[in-house]
């Protein structure tokens, strides 16, 4: 082990090669499950440095862990077989915005929500927001393919990338796609990566759409007194013509948190809320708030709030962000899933999460991205009682299974990672997950990027504890 570390501190300043087990342990993490120790931390700065180093880690069969900030919620920087973690967060940081031709190229190491701001000096927008963006990389977007509120309309970040440079795990560096709408030459090898979770190579810049921003926003929150009828509202929006920019969801036990967190008002006897938001021309938002003030009132509203003020209605989706840290509150240990169904069966997973309740006695919140079907069942739990994760792993697993066999998927947005790993072929088939292999096995013939995600090993359980 010794030769191949002396031989990165030759590549990079020893300085950006980290071996102190201090550092090391403060990479062992992310924001989900399990702790795997790197035997190295580097924080390349250059595409040069890069390729010595996968050309190095390919020589000496070692993995290579592309990592961002860390806040991945299904392992996908974890370091599970040690080896080298690949700090792309000190990357140099860049925006290089086109404004007239609706693009913009950024470096991986860039706030997603920094991009946005550049946009909007402008008078446009970047549209994917997850709700980790003012601290999660584009580089870890990228990789998992993340969503956000308003993936209901704009679609999720592979819907935005152009075009991307990549380096290989053999060392190589790829330009894919282009700065062009259109791309029609070869194989698709930008949407290939975009969400390969860093198994497939290390991006180093990508060339991303920009839009318009809207002239104008128009919120609603809606109160239901049953959560079929809030799924069923839901659905009726999406299928009379109306297509909103965000449609979230929160259940009585996300509103109650949240008041008690930080109160605002919220209707806590209400068994959950829609909140809404439309954006578009004014004249054209007053005639699709009118019409879906009719929808709710139809499928069986109790109460529709219009903020009549934008300070109103921020404290309105202020409210539906601090649904994480409030539920944080009622315990310590939090297992964040995004199970993502058709939108018609909304009502269905929503019932079926109560009887996985009910049947492993476990808290279950829901929240999420109710308009196009990616909710947030967030199990909460004590991760020091082991008893009761035995439980939350069931719980998880049966949650997993509900919505495949809604005609769903395992992620909508956080990835595959490690946790799920072990339940891919339940929804991909045998076959469908061994063309899926056959393509890594091309791309890294020796293994070494992000090895331990997205494909689970033989027996591989989900682990929620630490044994």
């Amino acid at each position: 082990m010794e030769s191949w570390i002396e031989r990165l501190k030759e590549i990079l300043p020893e300085k950006r090669v980290m071996t102190d087990l201090a550092d090391r342990y403060s990479y062992s993490f992310d924001a989900s499950f399990g702790e795997y120790l790197p035997d190295v931390v580097v924080q390349p700065q250059q595409k040069s440095e890069i390729v010595s180093i996968l050309k190095l880690a390919n020589l000496h069969k070692i993995p290579v862990y592309p990592r961002g900030q860390g806040t991945c919620l299904s392992g996908g920087p974890l370091p599970v077989y040690g080896g080298i973690v690949l700090d792309m967060s000190q990357w140099p940081k860049t925006i290089d915005l086109r404004p007239e031709d609706l693009i913009v190229s950024v470096s991986p190491s860039v706030l997603t929500a920094d991009i946005n701001k550049a946009a909007e000096e402008h008078g446009l927008m970047y549209a994917p927001d997850p709700s980790s963006a003012h601290v999660a990389t584009i580089g870890g977007n990228l990789a998992e393919n993340s969503g956000g509120p308003r993936g209901l309309k704009y679609g999720v970040t592979k819907d935005h990338v152009i075009g991307l440079e990549v380096i290989t795990p053999e060392g190589e560096i790829i330009r894919t796609g282009g700065q062009t709408i259109k791309n029609v030459t070869g194989y698709d090898l930008t949407k290939l990566i975009v969400g390969s979770e860093g198994t497939l190579g290390v991006i180093t810049e990508a060339t991303l759409k920009l839009m318009p921003k809207p002239p104008a926003v128009q919120t609603m929150m809606v109160s239901f007194d049953k959560v079929r009828s809030a799924g069923e509202a839901i659905s009726k929006t999406l299928t009379s013509g109306i297509l909103p920019s965000k449609m979230e969801f929160m259940d009585q036990a996300c509103i109650q948190a949240v008041e008690n967190f930080k109160p605002i008002g919220l209707p806590v006897e209400a068994a959950a809320i829609v909140i809404i938001e439309l954006d578009g021309h004014p004249e054209t938002l007053k005639i699709e708030r009118k019409l879906v003030e009719d929808i709710m009132k139809k499928i069986g509203a109790t109460d529709i709030i219009i903020p009549k003020t934008e300070k109103d209605a921020d404290e309105i989706w202020h409210a539906r962000k601090q649904v994480s840290p409030a539920i944080a509150q009622i315990k310590p240990t939090k297992v964040s899933e995004d199970a993502t169904v058709p939108r018609s069966k909304i009502p269905d997973l929503i019932e079926r999460l109560q009887v996985i309740k009910e049947k492993y006695d476990v808290e279950i919140v829901v929240f999420g991205h109710a308009g196009d079907g990616n909710l947030h069942p967030n199990v909460l739990c004590d991760k020091r009682d082991h008893e009761e994760m035995a439980r939350v792993e069931q719980a998880v697993g049966e949650i997993f299974e509900a919505a495949i066999e809604l005609g769903g998927t395992l992620s909508g947005e956080h990835g595959i990672g490690t946790m799920k790993a072990p339940f891919m072929e339940q929804e991909l088939g045998e076959i469908g997950l061994d063309m899926m292999k056959r393509v890594k096995e091309a791309w890294d013939p020796n293994g070494i990027m992000n090895p331990g995600k997205i494909f689970a090993e033989k027996s591989q359980k989900l682990v929620l504890r630490n044994e």
